[in-house]
């Protein structure tokens, strides 16, 4: 009888939000884990719980995407340690709201650091042992936003239509390959983002949002059944569209009021 080996799944900013509950959907079917982010106390928290309740192995690993190195020190830590990444869960990112010639040059170059060069790198240095196994598949968080310009969230927009034109792509070039390639693009969700994204400021509109858990299932479900794009809630699946059919110089108005916060 031929041994099958468990699924190792990579969560990148697994500590909080989307990625903690998209670990929580890979534990559920019985995937092994890796785990990465900042706060090594709510990673051990979420590790500990899940071996718990699942039986399953979680390595924790604390990384700070924003630094270059990250993305590598990552690869050769799980390496050493003997773990075969199957599935990568690129989860990571933060934006920041406010006029670009306002917001200080290297917060936002680390956006780009953090959701666009580390995205890129761990895809890339995970991706040649996926192909050679016939196994496995990548995630990509991406957001509504990847659909639009977004004036006063300059950056964190464009940062977000790279992960979704670069996942489409990629999946095109791996059709066939026996790869899963998705791209997640929720709308707002409930998760901490938004106020790290406001410095604890309000936005001026205000939106219903979908809960992390809610769009975590869903994105592991269309992530499983091969979906390329998976937009989260009919309300947001409205917002993905519109751009198609409506002129630009309207979205870009709609988008920076809609990005506007209270002083």
């Amino acid at each position: 009888m031929k041994t099958v080996i468990p699924e190792t799944v990579l969560v990148t900013g697994a500590s909080s939000g989307i990625g903690l509950e998209l670990a929580r959907c890979f534990a559920a079917d019985k995937s092994n884990l890796a785990l990465v982010a900042r706060n090594t106390a709510a990673l051990e928290k979420l590790a500990g719980e899940l071996r718990r309740e699942y039986g399953i192995e979680v390595h924790v690993l604390t990384a700070d995407l924003a630094k270059p190195e990250s993305s590598q020190r990552i690869f050769d830590e799980l390496g050493r340690a003997g773990v075969v990444v199957d599935v990568l869960v690129n989860n990571a990112g933060f934006g920041l709201q406010g006029a670009f010639a306002s917001l200080p040059l290297q917060r936002q170059l680390e956006i780009i650091q953090v959701n666009v060069t580390a995205l890129t790198a761990l895809t890339g240095l995970f991706l040649s042992g996926m192909i050679k196994r016939r196994r496995g598949g990548i995630l990509n968080v991406s957001s509504v936003a990847g659909f639009l310009p977004g004036p006063n969230m300059a950056v964190y927009y464009a940062s977000k239509a790279f992960v979704l034109s670069f996942t489409e792509a990629l999946a095109e070039e791996l059709a066939g390959s026996g790869l899963k390639i998705s791209v997640l693009c929720p709308g707002p969700t409930e998760s901490n983002f938004g106020q790290v994204a406001r410095g604890g400021k309000t936005r001026s509109i205000q939106t219903p949002k979908m809960s992390a858990q809610a769009v975590a299932q869903e994105g592991h479900k269309k992530f499983r059944s091969g979906k390329v794009v998976v937009v989260t809630g009919i309300s947001n699946r409205l917002l993905a569209f519109a751009p198609r059919i409506s002129p630009r110089t309207l979205a870009r108005k709609i988008v920076k009021k809609y990005n506007n916060i209270e002083e």
